[in-house]
């Protein structure tokens, strides 16, 4: 499994961005990879990194499509290939899993 932390920053529009931001999130969460939405990201776990990218991808058009000129996106990448990774096995690691349901 793959984790990735994605932030987008849209710019051009406002100061505001919440409601974009809600969307952007919507659309990453549609897609058939697990989404963990957070106060300053949304953690991504997916089986290959194509399908990340592919999720992050369409989140950016969203943005876009909605009338910002511009888009900074921030994205780092957990991939493991010594042992399975999943977001609920590091939330365990550390004794948080009870926050967050396992998808």
């Amino acid at each position: 499994m793959i984790i990735a932390d994605v932030t987008f920053y849209p710019i051009g529009k406002g100061v505001s961005a919440g409601d974009i931001i809600r969307g952007a999130v919507n659309v990453l969460c549609s897609n058939a990879i697990g989404c963990y939405p957070n106060s300053m990201a949304t953690v991504l776990e997916a089986q290959s990194i194509d399908e990340i990218f592919s999720s992050i991808k369409k989140a950016e058009q969203y943005i876009i499509d909605s009338g910002f000129q511009r888009v900074e996106t921030i994205i780092k990448i957990d991939h493991r290939t010594d042992k399975e990774n999943s977001v609920v096995h590091k939330l365990q690691r550390i004794g948080t899993d009870t926050h967050v349901k396992e998808q």
